[in-house]
């Protein structure tokens, strides 16, 4: 009862946590549009095997992560300038259409196997995610994560995260081939406006935790 509970809690928080627009979707669409289903399967599992080892991890040092202040200090910071670099690069490449040759494309020519760890590999945002949802589900009970138990909750998150990025990559290329502009619209506005609004709400929860007090 107890591996259902961890598979499908971890299922969810995962599937959740993969919808919102990313970098690792909007690639995904590349590799979609651009290869077909087959590449962008083998796109996700790339993914998902770097995520299993950062999941693994964080798991297993959830407790001294949380506790090592240098450490989450140092990721808190570096995360404000990770999202202002996805959105300079967003906007700088966004005069280019899907039909164009863009930046986007040069990941494409190689596997989408190997795009989907090195991309994942270098999501380093994902740590502090998989680092509080691993503590809260721990301290409310919501997970069991004892000997072979963990490897349900991961086995969980995994899955999640496959179907959530499917679903939200098929849907994106959907829209991005009907009347709407994807390039015009999406692309040079509101992708960068995005990742700008979660800098400064990052900026806000770093000065809150580290400067004001």
């Amino acid at each position: 009862m107890k591996a259902i509970k961890n598979i499908t809690v971890g299922f969810i928080v995962s599937f959740v946590g993969s919808l919102p627009l990313g970098y690792l979707n909007i690639v995904g669409v590349e590799v979609f549009s651009k290869s077909g289903l087959n590449s962008l399967v083998s796109y996700l599992f790339g993914v998902i095997i770097i995520e299993a080892f950062v999941i693994y991890f964080t798991v297993i040092f959830a407790n001294q992560l949380m506790h090592n202040k240098k450490l989450m200090k140092g990721i808190d910071f570096f995360a404000i300038f990770f999202l202002l670099l996805l959105a300079f690069l967003f906007y700088a490449y966004s005069g280019q259409t899907f039909q164009d040759h863009n930046y986007l494309l040069q990941y494409v020519q190689y596997s989408p196997f190997i795009i989907g760890m090195v991309l994942c590999g270098l999501n380093f945002l994902q740590i502090p995610f998989w680092v509080g949802w691993n503590l809260y589900l721990m301290n409310a009970n919501h997970i069991s994560l004892v000997k072979k138990l963990k490897f349900h909750y991961i086995l969980g998150t995994l899955i999640g995260t496959f179907w959530g990025m499917l679903a939200a990559i098929v849907i994106l290329d959907s829209l991005s081939r009907n009347s709407f502009s994807f390039s015009k619209y999406i692309m040079p506005i509101c992708i960068p406006l995005f990742f700008v609004v979660l800098a400064i709400w990052q900026t806000f929860k770093v000065y809150k935790k580290y400067i004001k007090k």
